[in-house]
């Protein structure tokens, strides 16, 4: 009985692992991105509402310490994010490690990411249009909630559509301390096992991944703009 070839060991693993290490990539990518935006914009809204000449001004020092905290954890390499967070992800999860509690790490890596994305999206927004709100008798609230996030609506698409791409790399580096998906994959066969050509088949597809977010975001964000349809 002859050997199996590196390609058909390859295409053994291919069908036999990727299935599950796709989903498990995908599921960790999708969770970790909602709840970074559920941290993340109402944090970036108080950078542009809470700054000097915002709607809704907040002290210097308040808004100096929020600057501080999110570029600090911007500039932290997700490596050793993972690490630091470890305690914190054990109490969540239960656990450190595992494809779950991966979650943990990848929020907090990319919350403050999407922080400085919303804030990007909402001072594209027109002044004259919250000024036009503010001459209505809107209060702040409204001003947020019916003005600056329905204007700023393609723009927070696209930026989140990049937060995704973004999270998703980082999927493949948490591979390395046992998280699970497609960086697992690449990791465990491809790098300890010198299986390449599955490292191959990993980075394909996450490329492929990546292609799949990338262009379904920048369709719906130009759907969502308005200004294109005038």
């Amino acid at each position: 009985m002859t050997e199996p070839t590196a390609l058909q060991e390859a295409w053994e693993i291919v069908k036999t692992q990727f299935p599950l290490a796709i989903w498990e990539t995908v599921y960790v990518t999708v969770l970790a991105t909602l709840f970074a935006v559920i941290i993340g914009l109402p944090l970036g809204v108080l950078l542009v509402i809470g700054d000097k000449g915002g709607i809704k001004p907040l002290p210097g020092w308040l808004m100096k310490i929020i600057n501080v905290i999110i570029n600090l954890l911007r500039s932290v390499p997700f490596l050793i994010i993972i690490i630091v967070v470890f305690p914190l992800t054990r109490l969540i999860m239960g656990t450190a490690v595992g494809t779950a509690a991966s979650i943990v790490p990848l929020t907090v890596a990319a919350f403050p990411f999407i922080a400085r994305l919303v804030e990007s999206s909402l001072r594209e927004v027109d002044p004259n249009v919250i000024e036009m709100a503010q001459s209505a008798g809107a209060d702040s609230w409204q001003i947020i909630t019916k003005v600056m996030i329905p204007e700023s609506v393609p723009s927070l698409v696209a930026n989140i559509t990049i937060a995704l791409t973004t999270i998703l790399g980082y999927t493949a580096t948490s591979g390395a301390i046992g998280g699970g998906g497609l960086g697992k994959i690449a990791i465990t066969y491809g790098y300890y096992r010198y299986k390449y050509l599955i490292m191959i088949f990993a980075v394909v597809l996450l490329i492929v991944l990546v292609q799949i977010i990338q262009t379904t975001g920048t369709h719906l964000a130009s759907a969502l703009d308005h200004r294109l349809k005038k």
